[in-house]
């Protein structure tokens, strides 16, 4: 059984862990100890004596003061609920953990590794390979008189190692320690299927369990798309997921796709020392403001890329270690290694998600309303498994939006503003309309574009790669839309977000305050555009 003792006198985890290797030297039992909750929890026969427990303060500097039991849930309308979570990423910590605080045991079930996309294979990773790769880059093209430019060495066995090592420390801080420290959460291991609309089956390593919950939430996020290419199915191509982890670095790698994992990963590439050919079966960033994608083709290509646009292939093999893909060009391209990157799928094949009443597109995503309910009353649905926008941000805010309902509550899931960026160098980030989506929505708009040499922050850093370009609506003035390609653009985008809700006009914004020397003042430069010519302007003016 479990017993409970307050402690007092831990700064920090590493604290906590101190604490805990006293409380198991003095039970010789399994202790965990939650710095932010302040409780020690360890796991010992009904014979311990509980008031044993401070005996430890004497191994540590820490005060203890034994409780007569697990402290529950504050009260609230999930209080004897329970719910089942299928996931463990984003969407599902979120609904989990907002559950938990209104009184539910919840149940989260997880045939694979804890965390999710974001944390194990996505986002974080990604982001620590772009950032090396950037550092690289510069050490080799800055534009920086009087500093000497070299060729970066690459130990790929190193960065690699550095970079599980963070993942594997923010699994564990952000995940596995929620769980432990929780007691209203419990990982159930095992892969899940639906009997019927109020049955689990759960198939793990210990056999077959069954489940009956109040509420289900859906949160399996969702895989890498194959497409239908002759003889890809038989090649060792990588996903997003392999190139995160390969073993060496490249000497010419293909990339198919020309969104945001496509990009981010083949300038990481490129920038790193391989060879890299992008082909994309349309434009770059082809669901965005149509300059932001070529103005990167050019940035991408004087950096050795190689990019083929509106090009399929239709044919790969793999002979003697090489790729050999065929395009629909009749072109046939060798490389070492091949990285599809043309989207991803809803992860529910397998779910029988038709014996639940769960209704799905033709892609398999489930579909959901603005409360995050499927078409099964008591079973919700949140993250890449639906047809929302694939971020995680948009993920956990759909957790915690389904647990608010399904635990009592009236919560709708906004995204009328929802900013996006992708972690090319430089950023592109975009939010609200473009001017055609605002005319396909009845509303008359202008635009203005706004290059970077006109910001006195990157003539400053030598880099005025890149340009902003916002939209308004023409009578009123309101600010309809944001896009920027620049350094930092994903902290730019968020200052326009927040204006844009709260529907502020370009002059407005113009009016404001602007730190000099920040990326972000080309918001009001940009913003001033639409009454005045900025070329004319000195610096600073209002």
């Amino acid at each position: 059984m479990g017993i409970l003792g307050r402690v007092g006198g831990t700064t920090c985890d590493h604290g906590a862990r101190q604490v805990e290797q006293a409380l198991q030297e003095l039970t010789s039992m399994a202790a965990q100890v939650s710095y932010p909750e302040g409780l020690a929890r360890v796991e010992a026969a009904s014979s311990l004596p509980v008031s044993r427990l401070p005996e430890a303060e004497a191994a540590k500097d820490f005060s203890a003061e034994p409780l007569a039991q697990t402290p529950k849930a504050r009260p609230g309308n999930g209080c004897g609920l329970n719910i089942a979570v299928l996931g463990s990423g984003a969407a599902a910590f979120a609904c989990a953990l907002r559950a938990a605080e209104e009184g539910a045991r919840v149940t989260l079930i997880e045939p694979g590794t804890l965390g999710g996309t974001c944390v194990n294979t996505g986002c974080v990773p990604s982001k620590i390979l772009i950032q090396a790769a950037q550092i690289a880059h510069l050490k080799a093209y800055h534009p920086f008189a009087g500093l000497d430019h070299a060729p970066p060495q690459v130990d790929w066995n190193a960065l690699l190692a550095q970079l599980q090592a963070r993942v594997e420390e923010l699994r564990s801080a952000k995940y596995q320690r929620l769980l432990e420290t929780n007691p209203n959460l419990h990982l159930l291991r095992g892969t899940a299927r639906f009997e019927d609309a109020h049955t689990l089956k759960v198939t793990g390593q210990d056999g077959e369990k069954c489940l009956q919950p109040d509420r289900i939430l859906i949160a399996t996020g969702a895989v890498p798309a194959l497409p239908q290419v002759p003889g890809l199915k038989e090649t060792p191509y990588w996903t997003s997921t392999q190139a995160l982890a390969a073993e060496t670095l490249p000497e010419h790698l293909i990339v198919y796709g020309g969104s945001a994992v496509a990009l981010e990963l083949a300038q990481a590439f490129r920038r790193l020392g391989s060879r890299v050919t992008l082909i994309a079966r349309s434009t770059l960033l082809s669901r965005l403001f149509p300059e932001l994608g070529a103005y990167l083709k050019e940035i991408l290509a004087q950096e050795g890329m190689q990019i083929m646009l509106h090009t399929q292939l239709v044919d790969v093999r793999y002979r003697g270690e090489r790729f050999e893909v065929t395009t629909s060009h009749n072109q046939v391209i060798v490389g070492d290694k091949l990285l599809i990157a043309v989207g991803r799928r809803p992860n529910t094949f397998g779910l029988e998600l038709s014996r639940a009443g769960v209704a799905t597109d033709k892609n398999g995503a489930i579909l959901v309303d603005a409360f995050l309910r499927t078409s099964a009353e008591h079973i919700y649905a949140a993250g890449d498994c639906t047809g929302l926008p694939q971020h995680v941000y948009v993920a956990a805010a759909a957790g915690h939006c389904a647990a608010v309902n399904m635990t009592g509550g009236h919560a709708k899931l906004d995204l009328t503003v929802l900013p996006v960026v992708f972690f090319t160098d430089p950023q592109v980030a975009s939010v609200g309309l473009t001017e055609q989506e605002a005319a396909r929505l009845g509303l008359r708009a202008e635009s203005r574009t706004l290059s970077l040499d006109e910001v006195p922050r990157a003539l400053v850093n030598f880099d005025t790669r890149g340009f902003i370009h916002l939209v308004a609506e023409r009578e009123s003035g309101r600010l309809l839309g944001a896009h920027v390609l620049a350094t930092n653009a994903g902290e730019v985008i968020q200052a326009a977000a927040l204006a844009i809700r709260a529907q502020m006009t370009v002059d407005k914004l113009a009016g404001q305050f602007f730190p000099y020397l920040t990326m972000v003042e080309g918001l009001k430069l940009c913003a001033q555009a639409f009454r005045k010519d900025v070329r004319r302007l000195s610096c600073c003016a209002a």
